[in-house]
């Protein structure tokens, strides 16, 4: 485990510092988000649509904190939210495509440079990266807010 942790330790900081041009600010985007909104935007998915509850732990934030985003955001065309086919009272949350687009005129990897970096890889390798991505993502949203900085 010690060699894993220490790869991505290595690793994944060539791959920020190559894309990285600066933190974004609110005032930075036309959609003008939040740090806490930007985040929730990275939790979500175009296909695959979660709930505010799945959302509320990893994010560090209790219910009336993430229904008030989730509206600001859905109000914006950010998110679309709709009843579960399971449970219609759960309302099903999905990043929208104007959502995408925020979510990349305000992550801190500049989509120029990564298209760049990402072009330079294999179709394979690029699978393989996203799968490895995707694994790593679903377990760091196992862990609590309190767990990551305690």
């Amino acid at each position: 485990m010690d060699d894993i942790v220490f790869a991505i330790q290595r690793l994944y900081p060539q791959v920020f510092l190559a894309c990285h041009v600066r933190h974004v600010r609110r005032r930075s985007t036309p959609f003008a988000l939040t740090e806490r909104e930007a985040s929730l935007l990275a939790h979500l998915d175009r296909v695959e649509p979660t709930t505010a509850r799945e959302l509320e732990r990893p994010l560090g934030v209790g219910a009336p904190s993430m229904s008030a985003m989730l509206t600001r955001l859905e109000r914006l065309g950010l998110v679309a939210r709709a009843p579960r086919e399971r449970d219609r009272r759960t309302r099903a949350v999905r990043l929208s495509e104007r959502g995408a687009d925020a979510l990349r005129a305000g992550s801190v990897l500049d989509t120029e440079r990564l298209t760049h970096v990402v072009a330079g890889l294999k179709p394979r390798e690029r699978e393989l990266v996203v799968r490895g991505l995707e694994h790593l993502a679903r377990a760091a949203r196992g862990v609590s807010a309190k767990e990551r900085w305690s």
